[in-house]
């Protein structure tokens, strides 16, 4: 009998509390990145690729909840319960802006031309930062009807889509007004709500249940029932043929969209699955989870034409000069600090 291969991910240690948000980059001049928030409060940005570690973005005092990077990842955002949301250099480290807030910041997301940060979070208040004038009071829309968990931009930011930890349902925010204009319904709190690469589709996680929708005209188009409750999912960008789901029972399953049927079943975490990503590119995804590590999955194992790209030492050939010059301009403290308390 033929034995079976057993996917065997990159696994990114560092982080000493649980990993609850990660975000991709797009792919930029230097490659793309991951960053990722955690409960010990220590955002960190890692080479989206190989997973290695480049920098911690050090000044938070509470745990952190949402994460994020601007188009050209240069900048970072953290959104902590610490009240505060904090705008990040990525290619230093230092902290540009703190924006401070009247109770848990849950969720913060850059605008695709990188000029504004929406954030979300208890105060049931989603704000606007200008960040070509960061000293400005802030843009506050009409008052979420709960707690905000989650934040996005479509339609080439004229559209704020957010979910609420205490109802169900995603709502979409005319930016122009700051009114509802639409609600998506649900069952169960939405807890994850991805806008697709393609700005074609967004992928909500509630309860145990995956849902598809129209991004522009708001129909649903799919919705699969999962083997337990899930936390995040997220669409395949490239081919869209795809999709992760990753909740409590510890696996990432990987289903096809047009069937709903699994493809296959990664285990490795030991703890619950609160965030899954796909990378820009579709080819591997990354879970975060409660035991505290990340780990980044193939799709499918590498063929010829992948490895063209890859040097001997199994780093990327193309860019690595640009990522090393990344690594080596972030001034941080040393290792030893940065995983205290």
């Amino acid at each position: 009998m033929e034995k079976k291969k057993v996917a065997v991910p990159l696994v990114c240690h560092g982080h000493s509390r649980p990993v609850v948000d990660l975000f991709y980059s797009p792919v930029t001049p230097d490659g793309y990145f991951l960053i990722s928030a955690s409960k010990d409060g220590n955002p960190m940005l890692r080479n989206g690729e190989t997973g290695d570690w480049i920098g911690t973005f050090q000044g938070h005092k509470g745990a952190v909840w949402s994460c994020c990077l601007d188009t050209n990842a240069l900048r970072a955002a953290s959104g902590s319960a610490d009240f505060s949301a904090k705008v990040w250099d990525a290619l230093t480290g230092d902290e540009l802006h703190s924006f401070e807030h009247k109770h848990i910041v849950r969720a913060c997301a850059f605008s695709e031309d990188t000029h504004l940060l929406l954030t979300g979070g208890v105060e049931k208040i989603l704000r606007v930062y200008d960040m070509n004038r960061p000293d400005a009071a802030p843009r506050e829309l009409d008052k979420a009807p709960g707690n905000v968990r989650t934040v996005a931009w479509l339609h080439s930011d004229q559209t704020i889509l957010s979910s609420c930890s205490d109802m169900g349902g995603v709502r979409l925010w005319d930016v122009r007004t700051g009114k509802i204009v639409q609600t998506l319904e649900t069952k169960a709190p939405v807890t994850c709500a991805e806008v697709s690469q393609d700005s074609r589709f967004i992928t909500t996680a509630d309860g145990s249940s995956v849902k598809f929708w129209d991004a522009n005209h708001f129909g649903l188009v799919k919705s699969y029932d999962m083997p337990c409750t899930v936390e995040s999912a997220s669409l395949e960008p490239k081919s869209g043929s795809k999709f992760i789901a990753g909740g409590e029972d510890m696996w990432i399953h990987v289903f096809d969209f047009f069937t709903g049927e699994e493809i296959t079943c990664n285990k490795g975490h030991h703890g619950p699955v609160h965030c899954v990503r796909f990378t820009p590119g579709g080819e591997s995804y990354a879970s975060g989870s409660e035991d505290g590590t990340i780990r980044i999955w193939q799709l499918s194992p590498p063929n010829a034409d992948d490895n063209e790209a890859v040097s001997a030492n199994g780093k990327p050939a193309v860019g690595a000069n640009e990522v090393a010059r990344k690594i080596e301009g972030f001034h941080i403290r040393k290792e030893e600090q940065q995983t205290e308390g």
